[in-house]
């Protein structure tokens, strides 16, 4: 028994009832955009947060670049370019009306958080002259200098702006509460979301929520294949409390998922087996551009589209002869030959050179204003970076003029994974919607990390807004449906069960079991038995260890529900897995029992919804959203000629 006496209020078994227009489940870029646009739009709107609005979700802490805003003054790319290109990019396994709202309303949403007080310009001309800086509009440039559609941003003020616009706009903002569940209605085959229910992490209320529309804003998974108890929150790019619970949500309500089977670069989190991202060496994102160099001192040279060796920095930074522009950050980590960027040669070519492990990264080769962009503006403002990395490795003597940084393995990365480990970062499996951002649970809207194929802040927040003023148009023409009482019962039952069970198992040895089982059984190269074997692992989990989960106080209640949703979303991939019977190369997805790669017939969206406690499979054709420029034409032409029309006057 603790020594300590729990801080908070005891309101375990207190129950509270909520109603509104839009309901926003998680409180990151997606979700404060979601109630901004929902607000803005005069609907009353309550927005959950488990942890606190002002610094939640993977931006919390901020980000260095908005990309794909290509309606900014600069850009020489349009929309359905960058679109079809994300597309083309990702063999069609790619969500092309996410891509598409990101392309052509990102710039928007730019916009809207410099007028709450966001920085977004070199105001202080401390970048004055540089080659990525426009003088004019003193907009900053990332990656391709040229044709100028991502910005170098000070993201880490953005949180806090988000929070007080959806403060001032009147949003009824509930922080340090989870959302735990959808409530939903039938009406034939059709479910209809009606509210969720909640739950406070500091003192245990549970509340019922009705609303008229609700949106799934929460984060992609994470801690299914990695996951250290020794070190719980030390070792994730990404916060703790951002796990897929509106995964584990929608699934329990019967939501349409696909990629699900994804494997993809790692789950940017090592669990003790590397270092924090971008706090090493390296040339990717962040770091874009910067001078390699070998154990010798030698410079590792970049390469254009073209396999020409690159002789200056600023070269680094163009397209090459001929090439109209290449992709360069967010998820775009291994570019195809037509849109590649300038990428350092692979190790292999690299070794057959004569050059020496280790690599470093050597900054004080590169022009000042190149310099400064990585080690000061970049790193002090991308994710969880700003102290840990620049701040700490300047206090302890670190000096990009001087020194060099080491770069781990060899590449990019801070450190080698396994390739069981390669889940759940680049573009991964999530909900799949309409051109209205809505499920196929009506009423339901998602947006942000909750769809598939989602990379980086200015797609969340552009989704995000989109949804939101989608849900404010549904909620303007619904009723508020009543809720199930016996369903919200059965759900706080089910929430409560840890704090009276009798067993003595905590969230981190089942966290920690539910990763070496997926470690073992849906590792790179899968199989039916492996799957089904790690399937009947997991639902033994499910039979004798959830019902021995215990814990004293709300918090750990929290942290024992955030893992059962994990168990949810495995038992989700292994199904998912089971359903594709071939291999694919741009799904990253090996299977032994059926090697055939890429087969025509099976070159299509495989979709995963539960009904009646068992797995579905569906299916829908790569182009299943049409012409992404008209299609978004179709269904925005209020905002075009409305609201759009104050960011371009």
């Amino acid at each position: 028994m603790s020594q300590y006496k729990w801080p908070y209020e005891n309101e375990i078994g207190l129950e509270e009832h909520l109603e509104c227009d839009v309901l926003v489940l998680g409180g990151g870029l997606a979700g404060t955009f979601a109630a901004i646009a929902a607000a803005r739009r005069g609907k009353s709107v309550i927005l959950v947060e488990k942890g606190t609005t002002a610094r939640a979700g993977s931006a919390g802490s901020g980000f260095d670049h908005w990309e794909s805003a290509c309606t900014n003054p600069g850009s020489k790319i349009k929309p359905k370019e960058m679109a079809e290109a994300y597309i083309n990019e990702q063999d069609h396994y790619s969500n092309g009306i996410a891509h598409y709202i990101e392309c052509r309303e990102g710039w928007d949403r730019l916009l809207d958080i410099e007028s709450f007080g966001g920085k977004i310009r070199d105001t202080e001309d401390e970048f004055a002259g540089a080659d990525f800086r426009d003088e004019k509009t003193k907009l900053m440039y990332a990656y391709d200098y040229t044709n100028r559609y991502t910005l170098r941003v000070w993201g880490t003020g953005y949180k806090p702006a988000l929070y007080n616009e959806c403060k001032r706009l009147g949003v009824k903002i509930l922080d340090r509460t989870e959302a735990t569940s959808l409530l939903t209605r039938k009406e034939g085959s059709q479910i209809i979301g009606v509210g969720a229910c909640c739950m406070d992490v500091h003192t245990g209320k549970f509340y019922t929520i009705s609303a008229r529309a609700t949106i799934l804003a929460m984060s992609r998974p994470a801690r299914v294949w990695l996951f250290n108890p020794d070190l719980p929150g030390l070792c994730e790019f990404r916060p703790l409390n951002s796990i897929g619970s509106g995964h584990a949500m929608g699934y329990r309500a019967g939501m349409e998922f696909t990629m699900m089977e994804k494997s993809v670069r790692g789950e940017f989190s090592a669990a003790g087996r590397s270092y924090p991202p971008y706090s090493t060496g390296n040339n990717h994102n962040t770091w874009y551009g910067a001078t390699m160099v070998d154990a010798r001192g030698v410079e590792v040279p970049y390469l254009d589209r073209d396999g020409n060796e690159l002789k200056t920095v600023r070269e680094r930074f163009h397209p090459a002869p001929g090439q109209k522009f290449f992709l360069k950050g967010g998820v775009i980590d291994e570019p195809k030959y037509e849109y590649r960027g300038p990428e350092t040669m692979s190790w292999p070519e690299l070794a057959k050179r004569g050059y020496k492990l280790p690599l470093y990264a050597d900054l004080s080769r590169m022009p000042e204003m190149e310099r400064k962009a990585i080690w000061g503006m970049m790193v002090g403002n991308e994710g969880r970076t700003k102290i840990p990395v620049l701040q700490y490795y300047t206090e302890k003597g670190f000096d990009p003029e001087k020194h060099m940084m080491q770069s781990y393995g060899t590449g990019w990365q801070s450190a080698n994974f396994l390739g069981q480990e390669r889940q759940l970062f680049g573009a991964p499996g999530g909900v799949i919607t309409d051109w209205n951002l809505m499920t196929n649970i009506q009423g339901i809207f998602a947006a942000g990390d909750q769809l598939y194929a989602m990379d980086c802040g200015g797609a969340a927040s552009a989704t995000g807004y989109y949804a939101g003023r989608k849900a404010a148009q549904y909620a303007g023409d619904h009723e508020l449906y009543p809720y199930s009482k016996e369903q919200a019962s059965e759900e706080k039952e089910r929430l409560l069960a840890p704090l009276t069970n009798q067993g003595s198992m905590g969230w981190k040895e089942l966290n920690f079991a539910i990763s070496k089982c997926m470690q073992n059984y849906c590792a790179e190269i899968k199989c039916e038995e492996l799957l089904k074997e790690g399937l009947d692992l997991l639902n033994t989990f499910s039979r004798d260890y959830v019902p021995q989960l215990h814990c004293e106080n709300p918090h750990d209640l929290m942290r024992t529900h955030e893992v059962l949703d994990i168990l949810e979303v495995s038992k989700m991939i292994l199904e998912a897995c089971r359903m594709r019977k071939s291999s694919s190369a741009p799904l990253c997805f090996q299977r032994s029992d059926y090697p055939e790669m890429d087969p025509q017939e099976d070159r299509k969206f495989i979709t995963i919804r539960q009904v009646d406690g068992k797995a579905v499979r569906g299916e829908m054709p790569h182009d299943y959203y049409g012409d992404v420029e008209k299609m978004y034409e179709k269904y925005n032409q209020d905002y075009i000629n409305g609201e759009a029309k104050q960011y371009y006057e």
